[in-house]
Formats: C-alpha cells, structure tokens, sequence
C-alpha cells in the first residue's frame, strides 16, 4: 500500500479519502487556476458531491488555501533545501534548479501554482492574491537574511545588495513560471538559469 493509501485507511472510515480529494483538489487548481476553477471541476475531479465537499474542506477559498499548503510541502520543499546550502551561489542554483523542475517535471501542470494565481485579476481572487502576497513575503524575507548572512561570512562582497539581489533571484522564479506555463522547454529554462547565474557575485 502507498503512503496516500496508507494515511486513508487509518483512523475512522470515511466515505472518500480527504488527502486524495486534496490531491485532485490541488491538480485542478494548479492545472486552471483559482478563478479559472468551478466547484464543478472540483467536485468532479474529487469525486465528492458539494455537501461532502463543504464538510471537509470549507468552501472554494478554504480548499484552495488547504491544496496550497499541500503544494508548499510536497513541492516546494526545495526552498527550505536552497537556504540550506553552504554558499548564496548555491542557494540561487537550487532555488533555479528546484523551480525548474516544479515547473516542468513528469506530467504534472506546467509553472507554479503561486506564480499562476498571484496574477489572477478578478475580484473573486483577491483574498487568494493577498494570501500568497504574504507567503511569498516570507520567503522574499528568508532569502534576503541568507543573503545578508552570506556578506557578513565574507561569501559575498560587503557591497552587494541583498535586497536587490532577491529581487533579481525571485524575478528569474516568475520567469521560469510564467515561461514553462507558455510551453518552454526543460532545456531553454535550464539555459535561463545558468545565464542567470552567471551574473551571480563572487566575493
């Protein structure tokens, strides 16, 4: 039995497994975006009627929220391995690499569900842009500490502009996003980075 199966058979029986309905929930999301996702598609893709839907989960916005965090910790983990690494170099080559491959790997939807529902315009979405503004906040404030504590070990030139160089490093994110949802390849985004990375400082 899979880890998926596994979780589900624990605990009292249900009727359908929450963390697999997630799962499609998520899939739907990521595939159409939140405003271009209709409880129809949910429901359908979860195989769950709507009172089933409303019970576990709480209504669209919630059940977005809920596929978000499930996203942020099945795929973007490589985040927290980037701020890890023992150099800033190595930091913006696995924030790269990682994004890379979030963006384009198996059959999955292609870019990043973040990046794709920042941009949505409706008024229906605002709530969801402002909840991934402030996530992504946290992330923008991670890096730029990493960044400042890559000055002060002497990694990188005491001239250099953590904040900028967040700025730079999160445009080249958006980028791969917004590009691999507009059909690049895996090889034209893995050039994106290694010229990205070439402007990178050395100290």
């Amino acid at each position: 039995m899979n880890k998926l199966g596994s979780i589900c058979a624990r605990g009292r029986p249900r009727e359908f497994c929450t963390e697999q309905a997630l799962a499609r929930a998520l899939e739907v999301f990521w595939s159409k975006g939140y405003e271009g996702t209709s409880l129809n598609d949910l429901t359908e893709a979860m195989g769950i009627n709507r009172p089933s839907m409303y019970a576990a989960f709480g209504n669209k916005e919630e059940l977005f929220k809920k596929a978000l965090d499930l996203y942020e910790r099945e795929k973007m983990a490589y985040i927290g391995r980037a701020l890890e690494q023992p150099t800033a170099r190595l930091v913006a080559e696995t924030m790269l690499r990682g994004a890379i491959e979030n963006a384009t790997g198996g059959d999955q939807p292609h870019g990043c569900l973040r990046v794709i529902n920042s941009v949505a315009c409706g008024a229906e979405a605002e709530s969801i842009r402002d909840e991934i503004n402030a996530r992504g906040k946290l992330a923008k404030a991670a890096l730029i500490k990493r960044f400042e504590q890559a000055k002060s070990d002497g990694d990188l030139p005491p001239h250099v502009d953590a904040q900028g160089m967040t700025a730079v490093l999160i445009a080249m994110l958006q980028g791969i996003s917004l590009q691999a949802r507009q059909g690049a390849s895996r090889e034209d985004l893995e050039q994106l980075a290694a010229t990205g990375l070439t402007l990178w400082p050395s100290a």
